[in-house]
């Protein structure tokens, strides 16, 4: 069962500590940071639902309270705003509870991606699903969650979402060696290497944090070595899958993803999203982007 399958269900990993952030990760999930006026995760999960991703698996770890809370009802809030008025929010905030169904299981001794990913293998079943990763941030006006379903359905197995990035940056992420198929923008993939050394990467390709992964990978991930830093990598899994036949789970294809991508992973990043997701917005756009002019003139 690894086509044409209607894929409904996703993994998401949020059990990582956010060391990068702090102290302002101390107490707050690293996925809770503001991104204008929504925290990181929220774009997430909203992108995994006007996709058509119902039911969504997060991998969580201590202190990630707040997360579950946030996508959760909270009544005394809603019947505060709404003695003042405030419906609109209110409607706004209930919505989020109504994004998808949305369960949680804890990640106790994190050990990498791959191993986040196969604890929502009881979740899961033996039908394909989505993951995503909450350090990346898609724009709604260039989806790539759709053209990877697409693909998937064509031609089985897994897929994923790779971004051309400078030769310099190959070593921060996974990369792939490449051909191309008869479909614009699709390639099949033909070699995967985790962070490689700086000048052995296969190709300029990255994989970012979207996937659609064939179950299979978990009878893998259940027997594999730790590999990069000492953890179970999901590249590495998916590496073996490459070659395997079609109804064995295997073959790995890829959607070039040209759209706008926004990284929250670390500060500089980070600060570059919020910046141009608010330049992008009607209501803070224009103010934001004159401020910005004269606050640079300014400094020189």
């Amino acid at each position: 069962m690894t086509k044409n399958e209607q894929i409904r269900k996703a993994v998401i990993p949020v059990a990582g500590l956010g060391t990068r952030f702090l102290p302002a990760t101390k107490a707050t999930a690293k996925e809770m940071l503001p991104v204008v006026d929504k925290p990181a995760i929220q774009y997430v999960v909203e992108e995994a639902a006007t996709a058509g991703l119902t039911d969504l698996l997060f991998v969580t770890g201590r202190d990630k309270t707040s997360l579950e809370n946030h996508f959760d009802r909270a009544p005394a809030l809603e019947r505060t705003l709404t003695d003042k008025g405030s419906h609109e929010v209110v409607e706004e905030l209930i919505a989020l509870s109504h994004l998808a169904d949305m369960h949680y299981v804890r990640q106790g001794n994190p050990n990498g991606l791959g191993h986040a990913v196969n604890m929502g293998r009881a979740h899961i079943g033996n039908v394909p699903f989505a993951v995503l990763l909450g350090d990346d941030l898609i724009d709604a006006n260039t989806p790539v969650l759709p053209a990877m379903f697409d693909v998937q359905s064509r031609f089985g197995g897994s897929v994923l979402c790779l971004m051309e990035v400078d030769p310099s940056q190959t070593h921060m992420y996974g990369c792939a060696a490449v051909e191309e198929t008869e479909l614009p923008g699709v390639v099949r993939v033909t070699g995967l290497v985790e962070k490689p050394a700086p000048g052995t990467a296969p190709s300029n390709y990255a994989v970012i944090g979207r996937y659609v992964i064939a179950p299979e990978v978990f009878d893998i991930l259940d027997t594999q070595a730790p590999g990069r830093g000492g953890e179970i990598q999901l590249t590495d899994a998916l590496a073996t899958l490459i070659d395997r036949p079609t109804e064995q789970g295997g073959g790995v294809h890829a959607v070039i993803f040209t759209g706008k991508r926004y990284d929250t992973g670390d500060k500089l990043s980070y600060l570059q999203s919020v910046v141009s997701l608010a330049l992008d917005r009607a209501d803070l756009g224009p103010d934001l982007r004159a401020w910005l002019i004269e606050r640079l003139a300014s400094d020189q």
